[in-house]
């Protein structure tokens, strides 16, 4: 049984100074904010979707996936504005009084709504964020009891616009304007992500369908929205253990000002720089598999900061549970065997992996 975590919320242990015993790592997996840069590729999706032009972007594209397993991604649809009110959302969330939040907390055994870490061995060692996780598409899997209505931008109505009153600027405002956020940002995502799985498929020499069809049409987009508060010894606890995502692939709004975010290459960390107005994108197991092994999920962490908080946003596209995930038949030949099993509701498995700080990939292969 999944329980929560009896030290509270990661805002109110930083709040008290002190680091519990919990959030300390082995020296080992201990992290350095001066860690050389990656040189994972900036892809340009507008040359991506060009006919003329997508040829040399295909190439930096399969070979940012094959080495690095993610890329950044710029000219994706969504202004730098519209990126910064979406982090704005997720500040206020979290600068909330802890009773307003509380509403939301997830319960046990559950992964939607406020918290931190599920415990489930004595041993675990915790990371030092808090999140809110929702589904976000589709818009039947919604679980509104943990979707704040403050601030109000996270409540998406389907039906009639209200009038709300809300305390800025003490002006009434239109629920048309303030609920379309967070969906905005949903459908340009899924979008997104579409095109990009679509391109995937290209550089390997596939038809364009090929990912997408294989993940079904029950997909779905679960939104974390991460908070990591100072901490004031960074050197000894990380803000997420080294994993890798569960997802086919996970698109990442990082914080705009403060880095964090290092993938492991080799046996050497790097850190991911902040690229002006670009997503991050990486691969997730259940892609590594589909691709037979060409694409590489990468393994990554997150590192705290002694002087500022910092905050981001993960949205992972998750493969139909019921659709048997495995390698495309045209990736498996006599020079590159077949490397994975069939798996059916891989993130299932994989929750149960993650917080024991262990992959579950070794579980999907021959």
């Amino acid at each position: 049984m999944a329980g929560t975590n009896p030290s509270g919320t990661v805002q109110d242990v930083a709040s008290k100074g002190e680091v519990p015993e919990r959030y300390i790592h082995i020296e080992s997996d201990r992290g350095a904010l001066d860690a050389p840069l990656m040189a994972a590729p900036v892809i340009d999706m507008a040359l991506l979707s060009s006919p003329s032009k997508s040829g040399p972007e295909l190439e930096k594209l399969r070979h940012g996936l094959q080495s690095w397993g993610c890329f950044q991604v710029v000219n994706h649809g969504m202004s730098a504005e519209f990126l910064d009110e979406v982090r704005r959302l997720a500040k206020q969330f979290f600068d909330l009084p802890m009773e307003e939040k509380s509403k939301y907390s997830r319960e046990e055994n559950e992964i939607e709504g406020y918290g931190n870490d599920m415990i489930l061995s004595n041993q675990q060692i915790l990371d030092w964020t808090d999140r809110l996780y929702l589904t976000v598409y589709p818009k039947e899997s919604h679980r509104f009891k943990y979707w704040p209505t403050n601030p109000e931008r996270f409540r998406y109505f389907s039906q009639t616009f209200t009038i709300f009153r809300r305390i800025c600027r003490n002006e009434l405002i239109r629920d048309e304007h303030c609920r379309e956020v967070l969906h905005e940002y949903t459908a340009n995502v899924k979008l997104l992500s579409e095109k990009i799985l679509k391109a995937m498929a290209i550089s390997l020499d596939l038809n364009e369908d090929s990912f997408i069809k294989q993940y079904g049409e029950e997909v779905k987009l679960d939104a974390r929205f991460n908070f990591y508060p100072r901490c004031r010894n960074p050197d000894l606890v990380l803000g997420v253990k080294p994993h890798a995502d569960g997802s086919a692939i996970t698109i990442l709004l990082q914080d705009e000002e403060v880095e964090g975010l290092q993938f492991l290459n080799g046996n050497e960390w790097f850190n991911a720089p902040i690229v002006p107005g670009a997503l991050l994108v990486n691969v997730g197991d259940q892609a590594e598999i589909t691709s037979n092994g060409i694409f590489k999920s990468p393994v990554h962490r997150v590192l705290t900061n002694s002087e500022r908080e910092r905050i981001s946003l993960a949205v992972f596209y998750l493969p139909d549970s019921e659709k048997e995930i495995e390698p495309l038949e045209k990736l498996i030949d006599e020079t590159r065997p077949r490397l994975y099993k069939s798996v059916k509701n891989f993130v299932g498995l994989y929750f149960q992996y993650y917080q024991q700080g262990q992959r579950p990939m070794e579980a999907a292969r021959i």
